[in-house]
């Protein structure tokens, strides 16, 4: 319980500023499609230069902790998510802003967020030094089998069709082909100069997620149906409500009812925060495919499977509480090992080390006063990163009533912006423009651009970790022995066949019933 002695620091006049200005600000700049958690951390550590230690890592964790849950705003309400982890967001709350529902949507993630990210939080302040050295044992032969398990979860993410599935994702791990080999450096596919840096998954998310949405508007535009639907009781009650007293009674009434709904999905909502927590602990992984496999995995123990994609609370609840889960493990291995669990731990570790902290067993013995401050202030941040979402979740819902025409200009200026902010390259721009029109037909023709995605980050991670184990197992007793052997090569192993042979079972069910009705 050593942590409740260090909470003072955490209330201090200063602290709380940048607490709260690390949390307001993630909550906007993860909104904001194309900067990622990653990009916004990084942004940060200047102007923590001439900070304490412990105050410039009050706002890195702030920042983190609300950027990854902010981007569950775009995804929602415009269909493109904010970040890689916010990707599964998609499937569900896109389709319920849709049809009216984006407060609803906005509320459930929020809450989700919050109770996945406290428990991940916990399992860092508690498990620290048992999950460090189970993190450890991950070498390139268990990323690999895991990066695999992964794969199988494409056949059936967000698409009608297990056949479908497979080939989206082999085309993604097709595209993270694209560029100079990491190893040799050979060239591969690069049959265009736009294309000699590879394909960075930013503007490839932004392509595939965002411009079949523009193309759709421009081209079918919004009924006038779709524009009554777009204000449901729900999400109306407090502008029909008469008076403040009784807008402020709506507003109330939504939140609490949220609540119920989240815990009402208690399944859902503990494969989620499991999932994250385990994904966020493993280092190398990242949590971009947190949300993706903790979604798949509560479609597929959900009594209501057949829902999924299509507006289910579920789906919004399992992917949100398993982004933020991902936050508070994904600093474990950093803090006791020096190996970041996620991109962005790895850019918090070069916050660390420039204000002279070197994470490692002992950094809670020398640097207490520094460390338990960041940890408790991202405990509490958590708390304020769903307070202040849910005040803008109203306000932001009304989005989804904007006249087609103009929310069209307004994502498209987005990805474009987006995609050009990554690396300051407009060849990002034209590669997601490209990107993004090739799926607008793939959609037409029954595809998803959840397979693909999955598939364009999983792959890099799978190829790269072979390779790696390949060359060790040069130096010892041959490849297959080295990536079959063990427990927890087995244990991946199994658990790829069987979702392998679950994917299998699901798709003859479904046309079995579909034969018979």
């Amino acid at each position: 319980m050593e942590f409740l002695a260090w909470f003072g620091p955490v209330f201090e006049p200063w602290s709380m500023m940048l607490l709260l200005i690390g949390t307001i600000g993630g909550l906007i700049l993860g909104a904001t499609p194309g900067l990622s958690p990653t990009m916004a951390v990084a942004l940060a550590i200047p102007f923590t230069f001439r900070m304490e230690p412990v105050h410039g890592l009050i706002l890195l964790g702030a920042l983190y902790t609300s950027t990854v849950a902010g981007g569950a705003v775009s995804a929602i309400l415009l269909k493109i998510p904010g970040a890689p982890a916010n990707i599964a967001t998609t499937l569900d709350g896109h389709t319920m802003a849709a049809r009216g529902e984006g407060r609803r949507a906005l509320q459930l993630s929020f809450i989700s967020s919050l109770i996945g990210g406290v428990i991940g939080v916990f399992l860092l302040i508690w498990l620290t030094p048992v999950l460090a050295q189970w993190a450890l044992a991950f070498g390139p032969s268990q990323l690999f089998w895991l990066a695999i398990v992964g794969v199988t979860v494409i056949a059936t993410l967000d698409s009608k069709s297990v056949v479908k599935g497979l080939l989206a994702g082999c085309v993604g791990m097709w595209l993270g082909t694209i560029g100079f080999d990491d190893i040799i450096g050979a060239q591969r596919f690069i049959f265009h100069p736009s294309l000699s840096g590879g394909i960075h998954i930013i503007p490839a998310l932004i392509g595939l997620f965002a411009i079949p949405q523009v193309i759709s508007m421009f081209a079918k535009g919004r009924t006038a149906s779709d524009l009554q639907s777009a204000a449901t009781p729900r999400d109306a009650l407090s502008a029909q409500a008469s008076g403040v007293l009784g807008a402020g009674l709506g507003w109330i009434s939504s939140i609490g009812a949220s609540f119920v709904e989240v815990f009402k999905y208690g399944r859902s909502l503990s494969i989620g925060t499991l999932v994250g927590s385990i994904v966020g602990l493993i280092p190398g992984v990242g949590g971009q495919i947190a949300g993706l496999v903790a979604y798949d995995q509560s479609r597929n123990f959900s009594k209501e499977r057949e829902k999924f994609g299509t507006g289910h609370p579920e789906g919004i609840i399992s992917a949100e509480s398993a982004n933020n889960a991902m936050v508070g493990p994904s600093l474990v291995p950093l803090l006791t090992l020096s190996i970041p669990g996620s991109p962005t731990a790895a850019v918090l570790l070069g916050g660390l080390i420039i204000h002279g902290i070197f994470p490692g067993p002992d950094i809670f013995t020398f640097h207490p006063n520094v460390v338990w401050p960041f940890i408790n202030s991202m405990l509490l941040g958590q708390v304020l990163m769903c307070f202040f979402g849910i005040i803008i979740a109203g306000m932001v819902a009304k989005i989804v009533k904007v006249h087609h025409s103009t929310m069209a200009a307004v994502v498209l200026a987005l990805a474009l912006f987006g995609s050009y902010s990554v690396q300051l390259s407009m060849n990002d721009v034209f590669i997601m423009l490209c990107l993004g029109t090739g799926m607008y037909f793939l959609e037409r023709w029954g595809y998803s651009a959840a397979p693909l995605v999955l598939g364009l980050i999983l792959g890099p991670i799978a190829e790269g970790n072979f390779v790696e184990g390949a060359t060790i197992a040069a130096a010892q007793n041959g490849v297959f022995e080295y990536f079959l052997r063990g427990t927890m090569n087995k244990v991946l192993i199994a658990l790829a066949l069987a979702s392998i042979a679950y994917a299998v079972w699901i798709s003859r069910r479904t046309q079995a019933h579909g034969g018979q009705s």
